[in-house]
Parts: C-alpha cells; structure tokens; sequence
C-alpha cells in the first residue's frame, strides 16, 4: 500500500474533531423525544418496545436510539424483561405499589426545592412568591370552570412547582428533579380527568408551601411540599384503586 493510500486509509478510520459530540446530541434528542412520548401516553403503559420500530418513528438510526433506550431503562420509564435469547423492552405500567414509591421519592426532593426557596434572600423570595401566586390563583380559576381544561389544569401545576425548584435547586438536585420529576408527571397526566375535583385541595396544599416561602421558614417550606406530595399520592391510588392499573397483564 503506498503512501498515500495509508494515509487515507487512516483518515478514514479516524473520528472527526465533532463526531462524539454531534453523537451525544442524537442520543440526547432520542431520549427527549422518547420520553414525551412516555409522559404524554403517546406510547402507552404496557406498550412493547421495538428499537428499529422506535428508529424509524425517530427518523434517526439505531445506535441512538439504543443509547436512549438504554437510559430510559435505567431511569424507570421503560422495563425490560427476559424473552429468550433477550430482554423485551416495554413501557413501565402505572401501578399504585410504582405510584407509592416515586411519589414518595418525590416528596423528599421537592421538600429540599421548597427549604432552598425559603432561604433565598427576601428580594428573591419575593419575585418567587409574587409567580407562585399568580400560577396557583390561575390554576384554581381553569379548574373550577364549567368545561375544565385538564391538559391546562395539569401544565399549571408542573409550572408552581418547577418554578420554586428551578428558582432555588442548586445543580445536582436540579438533575434529580428533572430525572424523577416526569414519572410522577406521567401519572398524574394520564389521570388527570379524574384528578381535576381533588385541585381545590391541592391549591390548599400550595398556598402552605407559599406560606412558608414567604416567611423564610425552611422547615414549614419542606414539610408543606413533601405534604402535598404524600396527599397527592393518596388521591392517586383511589383513582388507580377505581380505574385500574395501566399497562399490567
């Protein structure tokens, strides 16, 4: 082999300067998109996963999709279970013994976001309770109209409580909200309807954890969240005890 040839050779084999990252960005946008679809129920608790089926939906190749499926196991969203030679994949199904525990999982990280809001500096605590109110307030009004718009009711209540832990959560919990954050979103969504006659108590439960934003008192902050959470666990499984479990067999 000449010279030349060598070195196209080696060129061809070598990785250009951007190849990692422009990969890292497609398995990035593979698990955002597959996770929407997870948390919105566009792919159904229950739902078999099939990694060319989700590429092709995708419009992206295999080898993201692969990686993303790969994190969304590990996370919770999808389940994996031995089928011969190897393991199906399917969309987690919503369980209460699953709502129990992420709800519970949540309450502790939301507690910490709203004990980091109280003990943001006033003029800060102050903007902070000024958006809380208006969302909480605007919450209450979609979900007391005649004809309540669940998907708005549902949007305004991920709003109040992101607000207060996108305000106050240092990176690493910022990480951990947004990693566990959506599953519990995911059943609240799918459950919505039902949930809509329970926002009055919850909009209570809010105006707790303003409360203790307000007057700096981290202790009141963190119980009234992780309260709200816990309650709001409670109200689920009634509804899951009515409706049904999704996506088990």
């Amino acid at each position: 082999m000449s010279g030349s040839t060598i070195e196209q050779a080696a060129r061809r084999r070598r990785p250009s300067a951007d190849e990692g990252p422009v990969r890292d960005d497609r398995i990035t946008q593979a698990y955002a998109k597959l996770r929407e679809l997870i948390v919105w129920g566009r792919l159904a608790p229950g739902t078999r996963i099939v990694e060319s089926d989700i590429a092709a939906r995708l419009e992206i190749s295999r080898t993201p999709v692969r990686s993303a499926l790969q994190r969304l196991l590990q996370e919770g969203y999808i389940v994996g279970t031995e089928g011969g030679k190897h393991t199906r994949l399917a969309v987690a199904p919503l369980t209460i013994d699953d709502a129990r525990e992420l709800f519970s999982i949540v309450a502790e990280v939301e507690g910490l976001a709203a004990r980091r809001a109280a003990e943001l500096p006033e003029r800060a605590r102050t903007v902070l309770v000024h958006t809380l109110r208006a969302v909480n307030e605007e919450l209450l009004r979609t979900a007391e109209a005649q004809r309540p718009d669940t998907s708005r009711v549902f949007d305004l209540d991920v709003e109040f409580h992101r607000s207060y832990a996108v305000a106050a959560a240092g990176p690493r919990l910022l990480a951990l909200y947004n990693a566990v954050k959506p599953q519990v979103e995911r059943y609240n969504r799918l459950y919505t309807s039902t949930l809509v006659g329970e926002i009055q108590t919850s909009v209570v439960e809010h105006e707790d954890i303003i409360r203790g934003i307000a007057d700096g008192n981290a202790d009141h902050a963190d119980r009234a969240a992780g309260t709200n959470f816990r309650n709001a666990a409670e109200r689920l499984r009634v509804v899951i005890s009515d409706l049904g479990e999704r996506g088990t067999w």
